[in-house]
């Protein structure tokens, strides 16, 4: 618990601080995140007959998510975006060259990568740039109700927690704790509305309820994939807290339907 707490709190510091220190520094920061996230991604799944293609993923991944940082800043134009067109043809090209027994599952693994620990980054980070420029209060705001309601999940889960949510693929999760962190998620969601008028506050209520949710869900996710390649943590980056995509399983599911509320609704 104490070298969790420690990975813990320097690594929120280093979040804010991303956050905080400008549209270079968000930018820069999530781009490696997301890279990071999709090479622990590849290297969790990579067991014997499964070989993604990790150089083509995650080369996709980072032009992929370049190239939209650079039309938020307004460096570029959307028709930008064509130029990760060609890497896609390379995924698949590449996998001919390759003697794989099954070419296909790589293929499709090395896709699911991208899909699932790039773009859910490439979501997170567009909030900072909704109004079109960036503005550090949505991410920054999404944040503390993620880490609200693990908080809040955590505490009530360990002191009240009976029922169980989802044992099958995660045993300690229970239903006390998911309240738990709908509670605490909603009454920061409540104190940002203070502070954050730019939405109502049943707005901000409803943004803390996708993250709860949905974040538990992630969380859920990530537990069946690594029940699934048989694997505790998804990495060793963050001591206490196993890999990237432990630390962000809430994000990845919730981050995206976040934007599309703000995008489509608020």
């Amino acid at each position: 618990m104490k070298t969790r707490a420690i990975t813990g709190f320097f690594f929120v510091l280093v979040m804010l601080a991303s956050v905080l220190s400008g549209a270079y520094a968000f930018s820069i920061f999530f781009i490696v995140l997301a890279i990071l996230s999709l090479i622990e991604f590849y290297r969790l799944i990579d067991k014997e007959g499964v070989k993604p293609d990790r150089l083509g993923g995650t080369l996709f991944g980072i032009v992929l998510f370049i190239i939209v940082a650079l039309l938020d800043l307004n460096f570029v134009t959307p028709s930008a975006l064509l130029y990760s067109v060609p890497l896609l043809a390379f995924i698949y090209i590449r996998e001919l060259y390759q003697k794989n027994e099954r070419p296909f599952y790589n293929i499709a693994l090395t896709f699911l990568g991208v899909i699932y620990a790039v773009i859910p980054f490439l979501f997170f980070f567009r909030l900072g740039f909704l109004g079109g420029h960036y503005e550090y209060h949505l991410p920054m705001s999404f944040l503390f109700m993620l880490w609200a309601n693990d908080t809040g999940a955590y505490l009530v889960g360990m002191k009240f927690g009976k029922t169980k949510l989802f044992e099958r693929h995660s045993p300690k999760k229970t239903w006390e704790g998911f309240i738990g962190g709908v509670a605490l998620s909603v009454g920061v969601s409540l104190i940002l509305h203070h502070y954050y008028a730019n939405l109502a506050r049943w707005e901000w209520c409803v943004i803390a309820g996708i993250i709860s949710v949905f974040g538990t869900w992630g969380d859920l996710t990530e537990s069946m994939l690594k029940r699934s390649f048989q694997v505790k943590d998804s990495g060793s980056l963050l001591p206490g807290h196993g890999g990237l995509l432990d630390r962000f399983d809430g994000l990845l599911l919730a981050a995206p339907l976040v934007y599309c509320f703000l995008k489509l609704v608020a």
